[in-house]
């Protein structure tokens, strides 16, 4: 059996063992893969309204051509930030990446008010494959290395949100035996010719449409258009107030839209979880029992990223 074969075999026997009354679908690779396989009763798409996302177009094609009943809405600006203080609460942090945990708080919610118990989503297949843009540059020994040390550590915010909302979320690219499958991957295979994912694309190339299997990776937040909440966002917060906050708090903000979101966290959540005293406030290398304190919020972190504020260090003398 060549790579393709087994792959194709593996993630079959992985979303069975996963299976689900719907999927959040989103018209790209994962999602796309995944509908293919498990040939779900019911599809659920959320965009950010007049925002021509691109996750509606693509998400549209997979269903008909599936013959999959689509279920899609759209949420208004203003219905975000409504929803912001609970997400917010729900995942503890301050992240930059909360307008992607909104589309996905939205999609879920929508599935379980359609009375949805169970859900697939793709989680877990970007960090597998090097679907991220990141990924695709590093080296192939530093790339199997990191993928390596990421599966020990992940986290995926449909879990807590989809706990939140009273509805079980399966991700057949998290299950174990899978997981253990591609981590032995070799990683040439995995990125080539600068994309990423490839061998995934590869398996499935004769199974689901070109524009689809090769469709560049675009974060949750563009794919729905939510990513259009940031400028409005950072024009809440006036220069004079993210001066101020930053001062008083001693957090280095990345930007407005980054204080916006911890005005909220401070006053749903309240509570910084502190790195140990004894944690060092810069990497200092593998090995280490302490928690690292993360240099942007001052919480304790793990090894590259700050789940509380989003910090991320750079991989470059990580690996």
């Amino acid at each position: 059996m060549d790579i393709c074969e087994e792959l194709r075999s593996k993630l079959k026997e992985a979303t069975r063992k996963n299976s689900a009354d719907a999927i959040l679908l989103s018209g790209g690779l994962d999602t796309s893969i995944l509908a293919f396989i498990a040939q779900p009763a019911t599809a659920f798409t959320v965009t950010l309204k007049d925002s021509q996302a691109s996750d509606l177009i693509y998400s549209e094609k997979v269903s008909k051509l599936l013959g999959i009943e689509h279920k899609k809405m759209e949420f208004s600006v203003e219905e975000a930030l409504n929803a912001l203080p609970e997400v917010i609460r729900i995942l503890e942090t301050f992240d930059l990446a909360l307008p992607n945990d909104l589309s996905l708080y939205f999609a879920l919610k929508l599935a379980r008010k359609n009375n949805v118990c169970s859900i697939m989503t793709g989680d877990g297949a970007d960090e597998l494959f090097a679907g991220y843009s990141y990924m695709a540059s590093l080296p192939p020994k530093s790339l199997k290395k990191y993928i390596s040390q990421l599966s020990k550590s992940w986290h995926f915010s449909a879990n807590e949100l989809g706990e939140a909302l009273g509805i079980e979320v399966k991700q057949p690219f998290l299950d174990q035996d899978f997981v253990s499958f591609a981590l032995e991957i070799s990683p040439e295979l995995k990125v080539k010719g600068g994309i990423g994912k490839y061998i995934l694309r590869k398996s499935f190339e004769d199974l689901i449409p070109p524009e689809i299997v090769w469709r560049k990776k675009e974060p949750i937040e563009y794919g729905s258009g939510s990513n259009r909440l940031r400028k409005i966002i950072a024009n809440m917060v006036s220069e004079e107030e993210f001066q101020s906050v930053k001062e008083k708090t001693g957090i280095k903000f990345l930007n407005r839209e980054h204080s916006f979101y911890y005005h909220i966290y401070n006053e749903v959540v309240g509570k910084m979880p502190q790195a140990s005293p004894s944690a060092p406030s810069t990497f200092t290398g593998e090995g280490r029992g302490e928690v690292e304190r993360c240099p942007c919020c001052g919480a304790g972190m793990g090894k590259w990223h700050c789940r509380i504020c989003g910090f991320s260090r750079p991989l470059k003398g990580c690996l």
